[in-house]
């Protein structure tokens, strides 16, 4: 209670959270800048506010049955610094012996004694509390907006306490009144809707609306702009005529119209009828947003020794069709230069990207039978995509990817959320440039996956819990699941064609090759991944969450031999990983490139060669906690990390190629990489920008003792740094990794 009891002393004489801190960065940024932006000044001492809170912390003590609570204040200064005390005698705590119910209106009486049981926080025995009390009457509110009560009033409800005895024991009487003058409560049920759309963003140009003279269903809808279908829209009105009001349902469309992404401004009002008739007619007003938008956004990968940009344009409808379709068309393209000799960044381009995607998202779940309406706990949509990806890595491949897919999102409870594509299709074309052979010995496995020409007709599942509450100060459970599988539905069409016929590669004749489907080899592998974490809450800004990631992705059947398509495999590192590493370059097990690629030919040959796994195992702990309230216009929060994992394979070709790679249990701490840092966040209410510094602790390339870095980084590391250049040229060794991003990495 202590604790509690001092939210009630006046914030301008707290002490600022981290003082020193706070009120040092406060002082050097006016003195500097003459700004106050960063930090807090030193509260100071007013004894207005002393008594004000003294006050508030009495009131609050008989607020929990300490009726006879007095708290005193007393204030010592010495060297310009003041101490401020509250001390408080609560006295005897007072229990409710029993409560007694007085409703003017049976209605209303029966309508609360057929709920109370799921909702009461009142009972004869209980500890006096005023906050039990204003619950209740919060729920009694609630029951009746929610069963035609649209005039009901909180004001309604109010408790007579009688604490006269000397027993500790007090009598509460809950007293829920009539309106002045009325016998009863009026209930009323919902009359005909009218729903306006304006003409354009700039709003309706007057407050008298001509309605539409056809109604259907009770709805007229008039919609000046003409942009928008009827369907689309009265699709999420959920006020329906002859049923009884219910605010909750005011909510529910309020959101809903507004989730279409297609209007600015939803405003829900209601008029009463005309007549003597017990009704409230619905006025919804909606405001259209512009109807297209463009957005140019970049990005500026750099590394040690490599820098590179990436230019996109994206151009969005959000009312393709007249039914709030959002319509998406990006563009993006991008190069990595390699950057160690200085000159242009230009000079030595390894890596150029391009990619096109298009994308309409359907407010509804477009099935051929007929469904309840979904749209209660989140919108549906049915989501339509098709993208074409092209990358060249100069004298490594290239490869070009065609997809298209479809998928059902939608909204089993607030918090559970699915997410079904029944049709996925890819289309891979891998080429592989080199030419010289050793390097192909030293890779031939991940060159048999980058030189994949295949089709997959696959689909996919995910689960998502509690995804709603990532951003609340709470404590719960997060998980994320998912299944993709292909290839099952081209073997039986293949197996009815005749088309299954398998011979031995010409490469490995122990390896059997592909089946065709139109002249080309089909993919089969099943790919499951989880995502579990928990957030704990600590009070404040401060949460500690822990984090689980694993997936596996195995290849079978027809591509037994051929290995999963490379987009399929995980990569660990990054700044949403393992932020001691750059993404893509740990692992697979104990994989280390200087061993594997013997020479600085062949390792500059394959320069940037993502490292990929068949198996994903990672774990994050993050400990997060507010450093400044203010930080110009924002507030500045810090974290401190532990990330571990790697990956794996787990198939007899890929291991064969490089036996470190193969996932053993009793091996397992050996393979695993261990990174920690520190990260800044700059939060700004709808977006968090992101610095994270991580540091490496446990190497797996290495061996033994020598996986344990973080000793070479105290020693200095200098000698260890010249010793791996020796050995891994043109490959740095870096302790330290920096990551930028926008939003938390989980």
């Amino acid at each position: 209670m202590q604790e509690e009891a001092y939210t009630y002393v006046q914030k301008d004489i707290r002490p600022a959270p981290k003082l020193g801190v706070n009120v040092g960065l406060y002082n050097l940024f006016y003195g500097l800048f003459k700004t106050k932006s960063v930090g807090n000044p030193a509260p100071l001492l007013d004894s207005t506010l002393v008594e004000i809170s003294r006050s508030q912390i009495e009131k609050f003590l008989k607020s929990k049955g300490y009726f006879n609570a007095k708290v005193n204040s007393s204030i010592t200064v010495k060297k310009q610094r003041a101490q401020v005390y509250f001390k408080a005698d609560t006295g005897k705590g007072f229990f409710i012996s029993k409560i007694n119910y007085d409703f003017e209106d049976p209605k209303i009486k029966d309508l609360y004694f057929s709920r109370k049981q799921g909702l009461t926080h009142l009972k004869d025995g209980m500890r006096y509390d005023e906050d039990s009390l204003s619950y209740e009457r919060d729920k009694i509110y609630e029951i009746a907006k929610q069963n035609g009560y649209f005039d009901f009033l909180k004001p309604y409800i109010r408790y007579s306490v009688d604490s006269n005895s000397n027993d500790g024991k007090a009598k509460v009487t809950m007293i829920v009144d009539n309106p002045e003058g009325q016998k009863e409560h009026r209930q009323y049920t919902i009359g005909e809707t009218n729903i306006f759309i304006a003409p354009d963003a700039d709003g309706f140009t007057t407050d008298s609306l001509v309605r539409n003279p056809h109604i259907a269903n009770g709805i007229r809808f008039t919609s000046y702009s003409k942009r928008f279908r009827r369907n689309p829209i009265v699709r999420y009105d959920f006020i329906k005529e002859g049923e009884l009001y219910d605010n909750t349902k005011d909510q529910l469309t309020y959101d809903r119209l507004y989730q279409l992404n297609a209007f600015k401004n939803v405003k829900i009002d209601y008029l009463k009828a005309k007549d003597s008739s017990a009704k409230v007619e619905p006025i919804i007003r909606l405001i259209p947003q512009k109807k297209m938008s463009n957005r140019i956004e970049g990005e500026l990968p750099f590394n040690a020794g490599t820098i590179g940009f990436t230019l996109g344009n994206t151009y969005t409808n959000n009312n393709m069709f007249r039914g709030a379709e959002r319509f998406e068309v990006q563009v993006k393209g991008g190069v990595q230069s390699r950057v160690d000799g200085g000159g242009s960044i230009f000079k030595d381009i390894y890596q150029q990207d391009f990619s096109i995607s298009t994308s309409l998202a359907v407010p509804r779940l477009m099935v051929p039978f007929k469904i309840p309406l979904m749209g209660k706990n989140g919108m549906p949509y049915t989501s339509f995509a098709i993208s074409y990806i092209y990358s060249l890595q100069k004298d490594v491949l290239s490869r070009r990817i065609f997809q298209t897919s479809m998928t059902y999102d939608w909204y089993e409870t607030k918090y559970k959320i699915h997410s079904f594509t029944p049709l996925n299709i890819e289309y891979r074309l891998g080429n592989v440039l080199i030419t010289d052979p050793e390097v192909y010995r030293a890779n031939f496995y991940n060159i048999i996956l980058l030189n994949q020409k295949n089709i997959t007709l696959g689909m996919k599942y995910s689960y998502i819990l509690n995804q709603g509450k990532l951003l609340l100060p709470a404590s719960f459970i997060y998980f994320r699941g998912g299944l993709e599988t292909a290839g099952n539905l081209l073997q039986a069409i293949s197996k009815l064609t005749g088309n299954d016929h398998r011979v031995p590669s010409a490469t490995d004749p122990s390896l059997l090759e592909p089946a065709k489907i139109l002249g080309l080899p089909y993919t089969q592998f099943v790919r499951p991944e989880i995502d579990v974490r928990w957030y704990k809450n600590l009070g404040g800004a401060r949460q500690f969450v822990a984090r689980l990631n694993a997936g596996a992705a195995i290849a079978y059947g027809n591509s037994s031999g051929a290995g999963i398509p490379i987009d399929k495999s995980f990569f660990a590192g990054g700044s949403n990983g393992i932020r001691a590493w750059q993404a893509r370059t740990i692992g697979p097990g104990n994989y280390d490139r200087g061993k594997v690629l013997t020479t600085e030919d062949l390792r500059r040959a394959v320069f940037g060669l993502d490292q990929l796994g068949e198996l994903h195992i990672e774990t994050n702990f993050e400990y997060r906690y507010k450093l400044l309230n203010k930080f110009f216009g924002a507030q500045l929060k810090g974290a401190v990390f532990v990330d571990a994992g790697n990956v794996w394979n787990v198939s007899k070709s890929a291991i064969r190629d490089n036996p470190d790679s193969e996932f053993k249990f009793q091996k397992l701490f050996d393979q695993i990489a261990i990174g920690t840092g520190v990260g800044l966040r700059y939060d700004v209410d709808y977006f968090v920008f992101r610095f994270d510094v991580g540091l490496k602790i446990k190497d797996p390339m290495f061996s033994g003792s020598d996986q344990w870095v973080i000793s070479k980084f105290f020693s200095g590391g200098k000698e260890f740094k010249a010793n791996y250049y020796t050995t891994h040229s043109p490959d740095n060794y870096r302790f330290v990794q920096y990551n930028f991003g926008i939003g938390l990495p989980f």
